[in-house]
């Protein structure tokens, strides 16, 4: 029974940091669509934002992937049980498409839902998405799994890379990294023409950035040197 309740307060959670994720940052992305007065430039610090208070809000309870590449890649590197990736995964995608929903009935239909798009040469913007991918997971397994990291400022790190890959690939590919972001606001507006790119590249991505990451990590666990061995 105790397991089982703490394996629904994880995918509960999952599910509130994923609505979350989409509503403030989709949500700040409708605001530009429909109010040419609301300043765009913002948008990427609120994509961080939502993602460090939401880190710090319950990834002491599921890990806060809030991404079905995050959940996957920490289970590529045996990091992650198999028999939580359906829920995981479940939880995050109803999550995204309540905060989507919600999205719909304070704003309507006119605007794009925060729906990710590439403004690029189709291989551009999937060299652009492998790469933020890769620099997503490559921080956050590091944080997360490294003793020797600073694990108070996980959610400063994260957000940090969030906003970062959004500053730079935002313009390009709306910077999504994650096909629930992808897949939730792409349903609402009807337009699914690139969202295999969004579902496949960004675990791929991840995937890299975990194994990189364990293979360069170069200490074993209960390792007591907080130096490395390199």
């Amino acid at each position: 029974m105790k397991k089982t309740q703490h394996e629904l307060s994880q995918y509960l959670a999952e599910f509130i940091g994923s609505f979350f994720l989409i509503f403030f940052g989709c949500g700040s992305m409708i605001l530009a669509d429909v109010n040419p007065a609301y300043n765009g430039s913002l948008i990427p610090f609120i994509w961080g934002g939502a993602v460090s208070i939401m880190i710090y809000a319950v990834g002491h309870i599921s890990g806060a992937h809030f991404n079905p590449a995050v959940t996957l890649a920490f289970w590529s590197v045996k990091r992650f049980p198999t028999a939580r990736i359906p829920g995981y995964l479940l939880s995050q995608f109803l999550g995204g498409l309540m905060a989507s929903g919600f999205h719909y009935f304070i704003w309507g239909s006119q605007h794009s839902f925060g729906m990710t798009s590439i403004s690029t040469t189709l291989i551009g913007g999937a060299l652009v998405e492998l790469t933020l991918s890769f620099a997503l997971m490559f921080v956050i397994i590091s944080v997360a799994t490294d003793s020797r990291a600073v694990g108070e400022l996980a959610g400063i790190a994260i957000g940090s890379t969030v906003a970062l890959c959004a500053f730079v690939g935002g313009p390009l590919t709306k910077a999504s990294m994650n096909p629930m972001r992808s897949l939730a606001p792409s349903i609402f507006a009807g337009d699914f023409s690139q969202l295999w790119i969004y579902i496949l590249v960004p675990i791929i991505g991840a995937v890299l950035g975990a194994k990189v990451y364990e293979w360069i990590r170069c200490q074993k666990e209960g390792s007591e040197d907080g130096h490395g061995c390199c």
